[in-house]
């Protein structure tokens, strides 16, 4: 981390909204650092922290075994917000009693403001939270000053009399809290004094002075996917070293449509990268062979992937350091190996994704970004806008996209429909509008009557959702039009289907991909 950078550090007591405080941080183009509660403050003090917020989290301040943070971070002079939990743990350090509240709160609920200056400058008398708590503060010392209060929370927000100290009963870092950004804008500006100098162009200058010295005379090899993270790692990867990046893209035959000849022109023909093209198709879906179950079809098409990779990178000289896309959330959803508070969500293939004997050191180059971030360095580094703004596309490619069997006349069928949906999207102007459009082949056939002719035929499910973090997800509210446009043209141009659903699914409880 560069050391004369802006930092505010956010302590995560397991908080859903973790990472999306971290997000409205960065939005105010100050960098923020996500940091688990055992974190001392001797640490935060030699990176210079402008600012401390202590996220909100499941515990209860009095359950057993309840996260803490330590105490010295109130003796730094630095501001600290507590959201949440943050709040009941910073005044119950501070000297405030924490109980159980008589009536607790869920959703969205009024608050009542009564001091306007510093935390709530600028905003009305009332507006409207994001409440979800059962502790709360029952009792303020003299040293504390009550700033707002809900029909049941009468300490909704405090202020320390020191004023370094900033608690909220609600969260502001969601948009279920209309004037939240005002207050998250407010604490960072007002409070800590951050300038909001950071930017995506400092970023990519310091990563790539940082390569480079780390680097040296080596060969960096680089897995290409196709997706926006690995794309945007190769750009940045080569801008650093040049003709000493290699990179592998292995055609596994569960790729979309023309994505081989994409990758290629872009970064072979475009920007001239020392490009690897490897063809396993064949053995790929040779192993796939009358396999069904989902987490199956990852595991062999992982172990294919890395055999195919490893033969490839023998061949390459002086290769010793190997990027990966790695991103902020996946570094934080992975982590509960290393006591990180949240469920973990997922093993990402990007972490700890490759086997250790392969021999190489890792360079992980956005390893602190978000996406909506990589997407920004992306657009610095000149990537075409199709690829930068590309929806999110599984590892095993279409294999968790064709339920049951995968072989390569359902792949085919699935390859054309998504390319109908996908065009079919971009012509009605929706593509940047919707987080993640996907169409799914199920493993069904349902009667219908094409050509005077009863058939009994495929059903092509489509997707589409929209979200801010991917970890929840709404369905999109795609217009009936364009539904309808889309149905015909898969039923007509695509042989062997005769039906097309849409799935209006939320995630919770779904997920985004069927498998």
């Amino acid at each position: 981390m560069d050391s004369k950078r802006e930092v505010i550090a956010i302590i995560d007591f397991g908080s859903q909204y973790g990472q999306l405080i971290a997000r409205r941080v960065r939005e105010y183009k100050v960098y923020s650092q996500i940091y688990q509660p055992d974190v001392k403050a001797a640490v935060l003090a030699r990176l210079g922290v402008r600012g401390i917020i202590l996220s909100g989290g499941p515990a209860s301040v009095y359950a057993e075994n309840a996260p803490m943070c330590d105490p010295a971070l109130f003796d730094l002079g630095v501001p600290i917000l507590g959201i949440c939990y943050g709040m009941q743990i910073g005044c119950k350090i501070l000297g405030a009693d924490i109980r159980p509240a008589q009536s607790r709160e869920y959703g969205r609920t009024a608050l009542a403001i009564a001091d306007h200056t510093d935390l709530f400058s600028g905003l009305p008398e009332q507006t409207t939270v994001w409440m979800s708590h059962g502790d709360q503060v029952n009792e303020l010392t003299g040293d504390f000053t009550a700033l707002a209060q809900t029909p049941t929370c009468p300490v909704a927000a405090v202020r320390h009399k020191a004023g370094r100290f900033y608690g909220v009963q609600f969260h502001p870092e969601v948009t279920h809290t209309p004037r939240g950004a005002d207050m998250m804008k407010n604490f960072l500006y007002d409070i800590c004094r951050c300038s909001g100098d950071w930017q995506m162009s400092d970023f990519v200058e310091e990563t790539i002075e940082r390569v480079r010295r780390r680097v040296g005379d080596a060969a960096v090899l680089c897995g290409l996917s196709g997706g926006v993270d690995s794309a945007v790692t190769a750009a940045l990867l080569h801008k650093a070293v040049g003709d000493q990046l290699v990179c592998i893209f292995v055609d596994n035959g569960l790729l979309r449509k023309n994505e081989r000849e994409g990758v290629v022109s872009t970064f072979r023909n475009h920007f001239h990268m020392d490009l690897h093209v490897v063809d396993r198709a064949e053995s790929f879906l040779a192993k796939l062979a009358g396999v069904t179950d989902p987490q199956q079809k990852r595991k062999i098409i992982g172990a294919e992937f890395i055999e195919a990779f490893k033969a490839e990178a023998s061949t390459i000289p002086n290769a010793e350091f190997l990027a990966q896309g790695t991103l902020y959330p996946d570094v934080i959803e992975s982590g509960s190996k290393d006591g990180n508070l949240a469920a973990n969500i997922k093993l990402h293939h990007n972490v700890g994704g490759l086997p250790a004997e392969l021999g190489f050191t890792l360079v992980e180059p956005l390893r602190d970004l978000f996406k909506d971030e990589v997407r920004l360095v992306g657009e610095y580094l000149g990537l075409p806008e199709d690829l930068v703004w590309r929806h999110p596309f599984p590892g095993p490619g279409l294999a968790v996209r064709v339920l049951g069997e995968v072989n390569e006349s359902r792949l085919a069928i699935l390859r054309e429909a998504d390319d109908i949906l996908i065009e079919e999207i971009r012509a009605a102007g929706l593509y940047r509008n919707v987080s993640q459009t996907l169409a799914v082949l199920l493993p069904i056939g349902t009667v219908g009557v094409m050509g005077d002719q009863r058939s009994y035929d495929h059903v092509i499910a489509i997707r589409s959702v929209d979200t801010t973090d991917f970890m929840t997800a709404d369905f999109s509210r795609i217009p009936h039009d364009v539904l309808g446009r889309i149905a015909n043209r898969i039923i007509n141009e695509v042989r062997g289907v005769n039906r097309v659903v849409y799935d209006i699914s939320s995630k919770p409880p779904a997920t985004i991909e069927w498998e």
